[in-house]
């Protein structure tokens, strides 16, 4: 852990977005006291879109009609 004061970090702020970035934890302090810390930002937790471009296909008939007896299962009719 890093420890700047205040007025260095406004000189250098750039540069200690960069160390926290890289995985530095630097903590901000004025007159010797802690007041704000930079951390690296995690990795997303979510998917990315477009993560399975080209590894999926769609047959031809994909939008076809359903035949009967599926459709009349997935509206719970029977006919």
């Amino acid at each position: 852990m890093i420890i700047v004061p205040l007025g260095e970090a406004k000189n250098n702020l750039s540069k200690l977005v960069d160390d926290a970035a890289s995985g530095q934890i630097i903590t901000i302090a004025k007159h010797g006291r802690a007041l704000a810390r930079l951390v690296p930002v995690g990795k997303p937790s979510g998917r990315r879109i477009g993560a399975m471009k080209g590894k999926l296909t769609l047959p031809e008939d994909f939008d076809a009609p359903l035949p009967d007896e599926m459709l009349d299962a997935f509206e719970g009719t029977h006919g």
